[in-house]
């Protein structure tokens, strides 16, 4: 199957699918099947949305030392109430990338990555 045309949404062709998926909708398709004389209307959705940074690819499960200072109290209750606990090798907390980005600590991190 051949793709010949590709439309991005608001395009003529697209506007029922725009308002049936909305903001989800990022382009329609149309494949050709020369063996079957068939052509199929195809569709690109936004299923999920998750942050990433650009070169980084963290699993999400993964631990990370993060540095909390000595006289942030509160925020060390925070971590330690998150999961986080004391590396005292590495002088740093651990907890894994997900809480770290929850808790926007990710600027904080130090260090090697945890298997």
């Amino acid at each position: 199957m051949g793709i010949r045309t590709t439309l991005t949404p608001g395009q003529y062709g697209t506007k029922q699918l725009l308002k049936e998926y909305g903001d989800q909708l990022v382009c329609v398709r149309y494949r050709y099947d020369k063996k079957r004389n068939r052509r199929y209307k195809t569709i690109e959705l936004i299923v999920d949305e998750q942050e990433w940074i650009e070169g980084v690819s963290i699993p999400m499960d993964r631990r990370v030392h993060v540095r909390v200072d000595y006289g942030e109290t509160e925020l060390r209750q925070r971590v330690k109430a998150a999961g986080g606990f004391w590396d005292a090798k590495e002088k740093a907390w651990v907890l894994s990338y997900k809480t770290v980005l929850q808790m926007e600590l990710d600027e904080r991190m130090v260090g090697e990555l945890l298997p």
